[in-house]
């Protein structure tokens, strides 16, 4: 048993393969923080598209009253959809960015 556990202690073979595998995680784990950064970016991005898209639709709408002699009528409705504030693709900015 202490002929093992000297030759576990002297053993160096597994020291290069660990510096190795420390410095392949530390460019992995680098690149995966700026991969994430650009695809939140890009999600930001595309969550601001659906939300412009969504407050350009007009949701204007007319029904035409209906009318019969001798038996009655019904008068029509209608709603007229205005713009609201931040309905622009450009409405939305990050803190990060300049206007200018």
């Amino acid at each position: 048993m202490n002929t093992l556990i000297s030759r576990l202690f002297h053993d160096d073979h597994g020291f290069i393969v660990s510096a190795e595998l420390i410095l392949i995680a530390t460019i992995a784990v680098l690149g995966l923080v700026v991969g994430l950064s650009e695809i939140s970016f890009g999600v930001n991005n595309e969550l601001e598209d659906v939300g412009s898209a969504l407050g350009s639709v007009n949701q204007s709408f007319r029904v035409s009253g209906l009318h019969s002699p001798g038996k009655g009528c019904l008068s029509g409705s209608r709603f007229n959809d205005h713009a609201d504030e931040c309905d622009s693709e450009w409405s939305i900015r990050g803190t990060g960015t300049s206007a200018e």
